[in-house]
């Protein structure tokens, strides 16, 4: 029998991608865009799986399950979610969910979970199926700007391949996540990552932590070393800011990149390698080669493919989602339970140059999180980082509202104008849809 699934998602756009790519992988699929709406076609019907938004117009996901296993009803069931909360998800195992996936679901991923959890049976699983990182909460979200989404089709084009990549961007852009990223997509996943950062090495120590050491082949050489090509010998290394390296290491690196051999500083031992390398820097390396700091064979070597990390003052779109992605995280490391940022403190960060970028964000989110002292983060919250220094014209909509009366207004008049589209709404509202159904329920906004 063909196995036959439940989408529940108000989403229409995703939804009818989602249901139309399980058709095509062998299953029936029907769909539904809210609570209400799932409960009476599964009052009607059976299904193999029931797949649900944890986000819904009506009631969140777990009500729904809740629901259904007072039903007496165990069919599986997994929740989807744009931000990976691991209280979250232990709360949606302990009522009896299968499984967890967060948005932007990664196909093979969720076709995996969807085919455990048709074959699993629902007792099998716990909650330390989450806590042991099955369902673990993201390391890093992607993004839904234009700018994230070119970049991240290039990163899932060229992970397949052997070819070297060369990550340009300024700092606290997430180049490391994009180098892990490209390792964790590759057929050298089960390998070691390996990062150095080639900014931080001492000169006359960078040889050493490439290709390692001999004891007593220098001073301070008390132990033998194994060097970082070795340690990612069949995996991934990943050399951040290698614009900072010295014109010799420079020379010894390209000779180990060709020869596929090193040998640890004192031994006359070669050791064969085989190391993949993605390299990172802020700098223009080309004006390096130039001025005869930069070696130009290397450049070739390491710049097979190049990718540009994309400053966050060009994705506006994605400010408050990475926000509130960084709350999410905040809070679980903190012990906190904010719900959001208010529309103050939303606007001051949309507003925000963040020459700092991500990283920026991220520090700012945290400290104001432990600042804090109501549900939401305030515009004081958030210091006078922001407060000071010079903003960039808004390229989204601003959500600045002077009461509450107003305020639910421009919620209504963007759901009227998307067609009840929440995602489309949000976007026009500058907010994300996290806070979008927040304010909803705040406002009882059916």
């Amino acid at each position: 029998m063909i196995p036959s699934i439940l989408i529940i998602e108000d989403d229409l756009t995703f939804s009818t991608m989602l249901k139309t790519w399980l058709g095509k992988k062998g299953f029936e699929v029907d769909t539904a865009s809210s609570s209400s709406r799932a409960k009476k076609q599964l009052s009607a019907r059976s299904y193999d799986l029931i797949l649900s938004d944890l986000r819904l117009p009506d009631q969140d996901g777990i009500h729904l399950l809740a629901w259904l296993r007072n039903q007496s009803c165990t069919t599986p069931f997994i929740i989807m979610t744009s931000y990976a909360e691991i209280q979250t998800a232990v709360q949606a195992i302990k009522q009896g969910a299968s499984d967890y996936i967060a948005k932007p679901v990664q196909p093979d991923e969720l076709l995996k979970k969807i085919r455990e959890a048709i074959q699993k049976p629902e007792q099998e699983v716990t909650t330390t199926d989450v806590q042991l990182g099955k369902t673990a909460p993201q390391s890093f979200l992607e993004g839904e700007s234009e700018a994230a989404h070119q970049l991240f089709s290039y990163v899932r084009l060229v992970a397949p391949t052997q070819m070297s990549v060369l990550i340009n961007g300024a700092s606290g852009t997430g180049k490391e996540y994009v180098a892990h990223r490209i390792h964790e997509l590759s057929k050298r996943n089960g390998k070691p990552f390996i990062a150095i950062d080639c900014g931080s090495i001492p000169k006359d120590l960078a040889a050493s932590e490439f290709f390692g050491h001999i004891k007593g082949s220098f001073t301070g050489a008390l132990n033998d070393k194994v060097g970082a090509f070795e340690e990612a010998n069949g995996g991934t290394l990943f050399l951040d800011e290698i614009g900072n390296l010295s014109y010799e290491v420079q020379v010894q690196l390209l000779r180990a990149l060709q020869e596929r051999r090193i040998r640890r500083i004192g031994s006359t031992k070669e050791i064969e390698v085989d190391v993949r390398l993605i390299s990172a820097t802020n700098e223009n390396l080309q004006e390096a080669i130039a001025k005869g700091n930069f070696r130009e064979d290397l450049y070739h070597r390491i710049n097979e493919f190049t990718l540009r990390m994309p400053d966050l003052k060009e994705r506006p779109e994605d400010i408050l989602l990475f926000a509130n992605f960084f709350l999410d995280q905040a809070n679980r490391e903190l012990e906190r339970d904010l719900i959001g940022f208010d529309a103050a403190a939303s606007e001051a960060l949309q507003r925000y140059s963040w020459p700092g970028n991500l990283r920026q964000l991220k520090n700012i989110v945290k400290r104001a999180t432990l600042l804090a002292r109501g549900e939401f983060i305030t515009l004081h919250d958030l210091g006078d980082e922001i407060l000071s220094q010079p903003a960039s014209t808004p390229q989204t909509s601003s959500f600045v509202l002077h009461d509450e009366e107003m305020e639910k207004q421009r919620i209504l008049n963007a759901l009227q104008q998307t067609g009840n589209n929440k995602t489309k709404a949000a976007l026009l509202l500058g907010i994300d849809r996290k806070t979008l159904y927040n304010k909803m329920k705040l406002y009882n906004i059916g």
